[in-house]
This record gives structure tokens, C-alpha cells and sequence, in this order.
């Protein structure tokens, strides 16, 4: 079905475009986009914290980079399967190619529920947060419900406009964050930490002292949203440049980033404290560091730019969830509503409005029943949707493998089999590390038996709506096209794209 003034060709596009949605985002916005989903300043608040008392090991940044390394493994056949693929359904269209069709249906409900419950988190933490300051600085108390429904109607308004809006306020965000991390960092290296700058936080032969996997696994969850480069292939200005720039850079930015504050970190407090520290005040650890190095009137800097970091998170989680329920509405799997393209501002405003409903529906329903917004909506939410994100990325890497192997040799062996086998077993011990810890990330076993149940469900409803479908006549998700399928001439289009490549 197509909308007044759609091309009837629109599904069939064979680089993964609809015609009205602009090819506008070159790499740096792109990087700006899913490093803001990371959220590096609450990452540097929360997650870094947490990795120093969860291993119980001063070398937090060796799992940083640990962490980091596999993940450039997962971006080699990731990547690779993109020039081959060339649709913006990112893991579930790689699934179904590699895997088949009711792996790829199965793979979008979960990827569609991971960050919908990543992205309802962060607006609970968000309302909590935003309570807490307004009471201090302006002796406001406010229900934190009233203030994530704020947020939802803020970041919903951005997200009902073109992408390329939502890219320049991330942007100016993301470099704010930055700045404030920096600042802090450059502080702590200038006068010398607590004790003197050390190389003890970078020595090998203790990464295996404490709980090393538990430093992994925390580690990796504050990579969490990088992986959504590919969802932008409709809006990539060179897709096939564009996105594996954007993938590579973002994965090196935030290792570059997180792995010198948590240097930084420990040599401010002291690499025989630090853990001790991180363990008593891990909420506090870096607005004591903060308030320590720079000064109290920095702090108070740190604590509003950590509420639009929040903000820039929300937004790009946002930005994400309406592109893969417009890219599943073109597969068949949503209501063709869903797959429209606004006219005006040239984005998928349906699919957005619907992300902004779900969200308040589900997040009202949650407060009504009276849960804690940090410790039960947060922890559990958050949680889940980080491991059904780490499943899908242990399954993409298993799919690079599959299609390649099917096909023959269709590329280099290190881009097809190496590199993709290495990840695959990297994440696997990840999400292997992650379902025994579900205790403790929840905060209780029974609770990780319900989000274990779900991510089955989550997997078993996505593959039963897929067979239903397979009756119909069109797709329950978008065929997977190839490089080897000859492309439909687009064009004027084509050879303007041909000339964008030397722009990129």
C-alpha cells in the first residue's frame, strides 16, 4: 500500500532507501547519533564505577579495551554483511540472511522490545533524576512520573522531525558531555591524581586478579547502542562508506573515552582505594572526583549536563526504535502506517508518534502499579534490553558466518569466517557471563527468570507471527537483497550517489 505521492517501488529499493527519506547523514553525524545512545557522561557516573566493584580490580581499562576489541571483531563481519545486505533492518535482516526467515522475524521482536525497554529505563532514571535536582536547587518536590512524561513529550517532539535536527541537538550535546569528562580527566592528570600518576590500572598481569568476568560485562554494557549505525543506512549519505566509518569510529571513541576516565578515575582516588570507593559511593564516584579536582561550583555543572545527557540518550534510543518499526512496517511484520514518510519534515513521524505512545503507555502502567523508578523500573529494564542486545549480536556474528559459507567465498576470509567466529565466541562468553550475573543485575532470581521468559517469548511470538505470514502474499520481513541480485536502475539517483562516495 502506498501513501499519496509514494513511489509503488518504494519496498523494493535495492540500497534499503525510501525515496523520501533524505540521504543527509554523513559519518560524524552518525557517530553522534549512537555515541549519544552510549551516554558517556552517565556511563562515566554509573558504569566505570560499577566495573572497579564488580571485578574488584583496579584495571578497569584493560576490560574497556577488552570489551573494545571485541566488538571491532563483531564490526569486521557486521560491517561486511552490510555491503551485501543493503537494507536498514540491521541485525534482523542479517539474521534472516544468514539464518533464514523465522530467525529474522524472531530477531526483530526482540530487537524491537530490547530497546524499547532500554529506552522506558533511562525515561524512569530520568524522572528520578530530574526529581532530585529540582528539589534541591529550586526546594521543588515533583512526582518523578510527571517529569519522565516531560521528557517523553520533549524527545518525542524532536523525534516527529527530520533526523538531521535530532543529529545537530545530539551533536551539540554529545560535545557538552565530552567537555565536562574532559575537563574532570585533564583536572585529575594535572595535579597528579591522590598518590601520583600510575600505570597500575594498565598492568596486564592483574586483569585476571578479582572477578575479571564480571569487569567484562560491565564493560561492554557501556558500549551498548553503537550498534545501531546500520539503522541509519536509509539516511547515510554513502551508505557503504558511511556506515562502517560511523561503526568503527564510534566503537574507537567511546574505548578512547571510557578507557582514559577510568585511568583518570583511578589514579584520582588512588589505585589501592579505588575499588573500596567505587563499591561505598558508586553513585557518587564521579561527582566526588568532580567536585574534588575542579571545584564545587564544576559539580553542580556536572549534575545538570548528566540530566541532558540523559536527554541525549533518550533521543537517539528514540531515534532507533522508529527506524526499526519503520523498517519492519516496509517488511510486513507492523501496519503499513508505520513505514509512511512524513511529507513535511521527511521522516518516519507515524512510526515516532507510535515509540512516544508505547512509551508513555508502558511507563504509566509501570507507575500506577507503584514500582521504584531506579530500583525495580531501571534495574529491570535496563538489564533485559542489554542482554537481548547481546544475544542479538552473538546471533549476527553466527549469521556473518552462515551466509558467507552458503554463498562460497564472497569476500576476504578474514572479513567472512575469522573475524566473525572470534566475536561470536567473545559474545557468547559475554551473554553466557550475563545470564549467570542476572541476580545480580536485577536484583534478585526470580526477577531473572521472568526477563529470561520473556526474551524466549520475545524470540518464539517474532518466528510464530513470521510462519503466519509466510500464507500471505507479501514477505513477514524484507527479503534480504544481495550483492548478487542485480539492482533496479534508480536512475538519476544512482550516478548521484556514485558521486557523493569522494564527499563522505
Amino acid at each position: 500500500m502506498s501513501m499519496p505521492g509514494e513511489s509503488p517501488n518504494a519496498r523494493t529499493n535495492p540500497l534499503g532507501q525510501h525515496p523520501h527519506l533524505p540521504r543527509a547523514l554523513r559519518t560524524a553525524s552518525i557517530i553522534f547519533m549512537v555515541v549519544a545512545a552510549v551516554a558517556p557522561l552517565g556511563a562515566a557516573s554509573v558504569v566505570l564505577p560499577t566495573i572497579f566493584a564488580a571485578s574488584e580490580n583496579p584495571v578497569s581499562p584493560l576490560y574497556i579495551v577488552g570489551a573494545g576489541v571485541i566488538l571491532c571483531l563483531f564490526a569486521v563481519g557486521f560491517t561486511q554483511m552490510g555491503r551485501n545486505v543493503r537494507d536498514a533492518g540491521a541485525f534482523y535482516t542479517y539474521i534472516q540472511a544468514g539464518l533464514g526467515r523465522l530467525a529474522g522475524a524472531a530477531a526483530a521482536t526482540l530487537a524491537l522490545a530490547s530497546y524499547v525497554a532500554l529506552l522506558v529505563a533511562i525515561y524512569a532514571y530520568f524522572g528520578f533524576f530530574a526529581a532530585v535536582l529540582l528539589e534541591g536547587y529550586a526546594g521543588v518536590s515533583a512526582p518523578w512520573w510527571i517529569l519522565s512524561l516531560m521528557s517523553i513529550a520533549l524527545v518525542g517532539a524532536l523525534g516527529y522531525r527530520d533526523v538531521d535536527l535530532s543529529a545537530k541537538v545530539l551533536g551539540g550535546l554529545l560535545v557538552l558531555e565530552i567537555l565536562v569528562i574532559v575537563t574532570v580527566d585533564v583536572a585529575i592528570i594535572a595535579r597528579g591524581g591522590a598518590s601520583g600518576l600510575s600505570a597500575a590500572p594498565l598492568d596486564v598481569s592483574q586483569a585476571f586478579d578479582g572477578a575479571p568476568g564480571l569487569g567484562l560485562m560491565f564493560a561492554f554494557f557501556a558500549f551498548v547502542g553503537f550498534e545501531a549505525t546500520a539503522v541509519f543506512r536509509s539516511e547515510a549519505f554513502d551508505p557503504d562508506r558511511t556506515i562502517p566509518r560511523a561503526t568503527y569510529g564510534a566503537i574507537l571513541l567511546i574505548v578512547l573515552l571510557h578507557g582514559v576516565t577510568s585511568w583518570a578515575q583511578a589514579v584520582g582516588v588512588g589505585t589501592d582505594e579505588v575499588v573500596g570507593e567505587a563499591t561505598a559511593n558508586t553513585a557518587g564516584f564521579m561527582l566526588s572526583l568532580s567536585h574534588t579536582y575542579v571545584g564545587q561550583a564544576f559539580q553542580h555543572v556536572f549534575q545538570v549536563l548528566l540530566l541532558t545527557s540523559m536527554i541525549a540518550c533518550l533521543l537517539s534510543f528514540h531515534n532507533v526504535v522508529t527506524r526499526y518499526q519503520f523498517n519492519l512496517a516496509h517488511g510486513g511484520l507492523l501496519p503499513d502506517r508505520l513505514g509512511r514518510v512524513n511529507p513535511k519534515h521527511h521522516a518516519p513521524s507515524n512510526s515516532s508518534t507510535v515509540v512516544t505512545a508505547v512509551c508513555v503507555a508502558v511507563l504509566g502502567s509501570l507507575a500506577v502499579l507503584g514500582l521504584d523508578p531506579v530500583a525495580e523500573i531501571y534495574t529491570w529494564l535496563s538489564g533485559a534490553g542489554t542482554l537481548g542486545v547481546i544475544i542479538l549480536m552473538a546471533l549476527t556474528s553466527l549469521a556473518v558466518v552462515v551466509y558467507f559459507r552458503r554463498r562460497g567465498d564472497r569476500g576476504p576470509v578474514w572479513k567472512v569466517v575469522i573475524a566473525p567466529v572470534l566475536s561470536l565466541a567473545g559474545l557468547s562468553c559475554v551473554a553466557y557471563l550475563a545470564i549467570n550475573n542476572l541476580p545480580l543485575l536485577l536484583g534478585g532470581r526470580s526477577v531473572g527468570v521472568v526477563v529470561c521468559a520473556a526474551i524466549t517469548a520475545c524470540l518464539v511470538v517474532g518466528a510464530v507471527v513470521s510462519a503466519i505470514r509466510r500464507s500471505t502474499d507479501r514477505p513477514a520481513v524484507v527479503p534480504a537483497r544481495s550483492d548478487s541480485t542485480p539492482p533496479a536502475s534508480t536512475g538519476r539517483n544512482d550516478s548521484s550517489s556514485q558521486r557523493r562516495r569522494s564527499a563522505d
